[in-house]
């Protein structure tokens, strides 16, 4: 009978102490907010009310370097049964800035095909400097015959980049994976040569 009343009196402990874990959870949300809020810690907490001298505007990045201009090339090597070519030639961008440009490419073969894009730098200390945070030469592509696609590349040039830098050239060189050569086009005969006879030195 005592072993039985001492388990009832734990389950009532843990019962109780369940509770008060639950409430002290419950309470958690608002007491933080209401620290946050008297002392400013976490103002973004605050984003569904009105914070005086804010705005609906989104901050504007402080890490862009808008005393610098840097002019950035987009070229494609474009050797193979397929167009490839950035929607723009160049862009002027400042270092810290978000950019976004598209290439556009078509497999032109009556076949599908597996690709992937080899990017490259120049000068070649600016390859440290270009951030790419989505470009289409990170993934291999699969595309059917006469398959149209276009691709973004976003980078942002580190405001490091040494100052002498003003001009960067991206290029891109587009392979096939591994693709088969193409077949001889059927109207095109092949010419064979008559054979030669040769005749041993000193023979009458």
């Amino acid at each position: 009978m005592a072993l039985r009343s001492e388990n009832f009196k734990m389950v009532g402990k843990l019962g109780v102490i369940t509770l008060g874990m639950f409430a002290f959870g419950y309470a958690l949300v608002p007491i933080y907010n209401a620290i946050c809020e008297a002392t400013g810690i976490n103002i973004l907490s605050l984003s569904d009310r009105q914070i005086p001298g804010a705005t609906s505007k989104a901050a504007a990045n402080t890490q862009v370097d808008t005393t610098r201009t840097i002019t950035v090339e987009f070229d494609v090597n474009s050797r193979g049964p397929w167009h490839f070519k950035p929607a723009v030639r160049s862009l002027q961008v400042h270092p810290g800035e978000l950019t976004t440009v598209m290439y556009e490419f078509q497999n032109t073969q009556n076949r599908t095909m597996a690709a992937q894009a080899i990017p490259s730098y120049a000068p070649k200390q600016a390859m440290a400097h270009f951030n790419k945070l989505e470009c289409f030469c990170f993934t291999q592509y699969t595309l059917q015959a006469g398959e149209k696609k276009e691709w973004p590349v976003a980078f942002v040039i580190d405001p490091r980049l040494p100052k002498d830098v003003t001009t960067i050239t991206l290029s891109y060189t587009f392979f096939e994976v591994g693709g088969k050569v193409p077949a001889a086009p059927a109207d095109v005969a092949v010419q064979v040569a008559p054979p030669v006879t040769v005749k041993a030195l000193g023979a009458v």
